[in-house]
């Protein structure tokens, strides 16, 4: 056996018991975590069914030859629908909370990101009490913010935008100055010499580099404000969620489920529209 092949074996024998302990290691972990909190796996899984009998209940009771009968014919499509009207408006609410709070929040943190960032020249107590001020606002979650809105500004859809956007921008302003942070500094070096002031070395030299960034970042965050809005909505900060916990406490087991259904519609169709963008805009795919 060759010094290579005696090294080589040594080290995978050593990357195989470092393996094992570590997972060992988590494993203890994961245990521990679970004896505290008093998960149980088992209760888990004869809960199971329980869970499969409430999926049940939720499914519509469809009858093919009454498919396209009136809305007052039990089986049809027409009947399982009939809040559709209170329901289309409610989700285009959703819609809008998750887009205008998104823009809020993109536009907030793209200012704070070049004064938190460390390559940009700023002061330091600037740069530490901007990055405390977005790590209080990312730390606390939406559905914590929305509570304590609605109880100041009562149900509706100001405490879903105003949750939605300060943890916003507290993900995003980390996001960017990370970003910020990880860009050249010869583009920056180049404008200092020819005497560009700070906001045309930003404009100029750090805007083209995490421009693409910022835009990935932003349509992912647009993505997930609409599903956290839906949430949102199940403490009355607006919303299709106020209509879906309505229909769960009222026993409303059909529309459950078309509620559940045009919120997966409009996820699946904001994921496609949202990726089509991204490539448009970041790759510039045609």
């Amino acid at each position: 056996m060759t010094d290579f092949e005696r090294y080589y074996q040594r080290i995978r024998s050593q990357q195989k018991r470092d393996n094992l302990l570590w997972s060992l290691l988590l494993i203890a972990l994961y245990l521990a975590a679970g004896k505290v909190a008093e998960f149980n796996l088992f209760t888990v899984w004869q809960s199971l069914p329980h869970f499969f009998d409430y999926i049940g209940q939720t499914l519509p009771v469809l009858h093919l030859p009454l498919l396209f009968s009136d809305g007052k014919t039990q089986g049809s499509l027409a009947y399982w629908g009939y809040r559709l009207h209170i329901q289309l408006p409610l989700i285009w609410e959703t819609l809008q909370l998750a887009i205008s709070s998104t823009l809020v929040a993109v536009l907030t943190a793209a200012v704070l990101a070049f004064f938190a960032a460390d390559n940009t020249q700023s002061p330091a107590s600037v740069r530490l009490a901007i990055r405390t001020l977005v790590a209080f606002l990312r730390t606390m979650p939406e559905l914590a913010w929305a509570v304590m809105f609605v109880m100041a500004f009562g149900i509706g859809a100001i405490p879903g935008f105003l949750a939605l956007a300060l943890h916003t921008i507290g993900s995003l302003t980390k996001l960017f100055y990370e970003a910020i942070e990880s860009a050249s500094d010869k583009p920056v070096r180049g404008l200092a010499a020819c005497g560009a002031s700070k906001l045309q070395r930003m404009r100029f030299a750090f805007w083209p580099q995490v421009k693409p960034v910022f835009l990935s970042y932003s349509f992912m965050r647009l993505e997930v404000n609409f599903r956290s809005s839906t949430i949102l909505g199940l403490v009355g900060a607006g919303g299709i969620g106020q209509e879906l916990m309505t229909n769960i406490k009222l026993d409303r087991y059909d529309q459950v489920s078309i509620t559940l259904l045009l919120i997966v519609v409009v996820v699946s169709l904001l994921d496609m529209l949202s990726g089509w963008l991204r490539r448009r805009v970041v790759e510039g795919v045609r």
